[in-house]
């Protein structure tokens, strides 16, 4: 079946709003807003007979103005895990593994010609509302590499395959380029040095641990408990040099609510804080056993704002001051 993610309907819905609908104008849909809010995906055809529909009553460049609405938590997991990429370009040369959790109706691939870049949008424009979709698509595209680089890239070209609407409005607020169509392909283009800028939020152990997050959703396949753990102790160290993190911020990284994240935690037989305490022990340890770090510089890097707190915690742990434990290693 050919699908689109639930959450890019109720987002071209509340555009619909926002440009002056009521949920009433929906009623007779065969799914509701209200009903989206609970659905992972719907139908191909439904999606792009909404397209339809909301381009007959809104005007011409709906769909663009969709795109320019997107942001990227609108993406969930897949969002974050473009923000945590390690360049722009990264999200078109893994398109067969992110894209999927938006829709099996397209594949990106880049094409790379000198200092421009192509970024092509594989899709056979059957009819009118995958069309719109596609103007919608390329037109998020400006605002994802955007929010990722923290900059202002701006496309060198946009192509569609279908002939241009009688307003272009829209199109030239969202893309600020030359914008060509009935051409062969539909793509956008870049400067490749833009397409190789660092994203703004860069961590590759935690990309890492949200490309799983991606093969969950996207396969069906569940990370193993133990596996699971070990990710968010990697998390937990990263975090702990800034303070010790809440659950709040580890589940935000992870791209679960407070609540899953203490369930699949549960589930494998630990609890939050028991990974802090064994976290900011092993590390604690660790820095004793094999650095000449002093105390406090440990004390800081396991999370805590003042030596004596750690002196205390350290106590608890293993019945020794850390200079004692690190005394008792060296003989």
């Amino acid at each position: 079946m050919k699908y689109f993610s639930a959450r890019l309907y109720e987002k071209m819905l509340n555009c619909a709003i926002a440009e002056g609908m009521v949920e009433d104008d929906f009623k007779d849909w065969t799914t509701s807003l209200e009903e989206a809010k609970k659905l992972e995906v719907i139908s191909a055809e439904e999606f792009l007979i909404a397209h339809e529909l909301l381009d007959d009553a809104l005007g011409p460049g709906f769909g663009v103005r969709v795109g320019q609405q997107m942001v990227i938590e609108d993406y969930g997991v897949l969002g974050l895990s473009w923000r945590t990429c390690s360049r722009v370009g990264e999200i078109y040369e893994r398109s067969e593994r992110f894209f999927k959790l938006l829709s099996n109706t397209f594949v990106w691939q880049t094409q790379i010609e000198g200092d421009i870049s192509h970024v092509v949008l594989h899709r056979e424009a059957y009819r009118r509302g995958m069309e719109l979709s596609t103007e919608a698509s390329l037109s998020a595209t400006v605002v994802v590499l955007q929010a990722m680089s923290d900059q202002k890239i701006l496309p060198t070209q946009v192509s569609f395959k279908h002939s241009a609407p009688k307003d272009l409005s829209s199109f030239h607020k969202a893309f600020n380029c030359p914008i060509l169509f009935d051409q062969t392909q539909y793509a956008i283009s870049y400067k490749t040095e833009d397409l190789n800028l660092r994203t703004a939020k860069a961590d590759a152990s935690i990309n890492s641990y949200l490309l799983q997050q991606v093969d969950e959703k996207t396969k069906g396949i569940k990370i193993p408990g133990s596996k699971f753990v070990r990710d968010v102790e990697s998390l937990i160290k990263d975090a702990l040099p800034t303070g010790i993190p809440s659950i709040y911020h580890i589940a935000d990284l992870t791209a679960m609510s407070n609540r899953t994240l203490t369930r699949r935690l549960s589930e494998a037989g630990v609890t939050y804080r028991d990974l802090i305490k064994k976290t900011q022990e092993s590390i604690a340890k660790n820095l004793l056993r094999n650095t000449e770090q002093s105390i406090g510089e440990i004390s800081f890097l396991t999370g805590f704002s003042e030596q004596s707190a750690f002196n205390r915690a350290f106590k608890k742990w293993t019945n020794q001051t850390p200079l004692e434990f690190r005394n008792s290693n060296q003989k």
